[in-house]
């Protein structure tokens, strides 16, 4: 067999590209066979992914820019009118502004409850809150029964 220049440079021939096929919209019938023989899963939009601490401390600098109620004021109403009805035979009639103060007040006395306590976990070297660092900080507070 002989060489030759022309059957060593002889390029393979090359496939065909097969244009793109169009992606099928989904029906509200759709089988289950369409989605198995494709073998792809729909495609859903990708969610953020924060790293851990980062929404954490988001949801802080959004709450600490707010100066609204975090508490709901319809449940928080029902307390203060459950509480009222225990120490009274027969219900009392509240005004909104005087619910609307004392949400105000058990909110900052939490904020501040927490924020103390938040002082004794960072004392004993922790940045998670434990129950234990709630009840120091009232003992110290001098809240006794509550």
């Amino acid at each position: 067999m002989r060489h030759t220049p022309s059957a060593s440079r002889r390029k393979a021939a090359t496939p065909k590209r097969r244009p793109p096929q169009p992606v099928p919209l989904p029906s509200t019938s759709s089988s289950p066979r369409l989605t198995r023989r494709s073998g792809r899963q729909p495609e859903t939009p990708k969610k953020k992914r924060f790293r851990p601490g980062t929404k954490a401390l988001m949801e802080i600098r959004k709450y600490q820019k707010s100066t609204d109620l975090l508490l709901r004021k319809a449940p928080f109403a029902r307390v203060v009118r459950e509480v009222a009805q225990n120490f009274s035979s027969h219900p009392l009639n509240w005004q909104v502004y005087a619910l609307l103060a004392l949400q105000e007040a058990a909110e900052a006395f939490l904020v501040l409850l927490f924020s103390d306590a938040n002082l004794c976990a960072i004392h004993a070297k922790r940045v998670t809150l434990f129950p234990r660092d709630i009840q120091l900080a009232r003992r110290i507070r001098g809240v006794v029964h509550m």
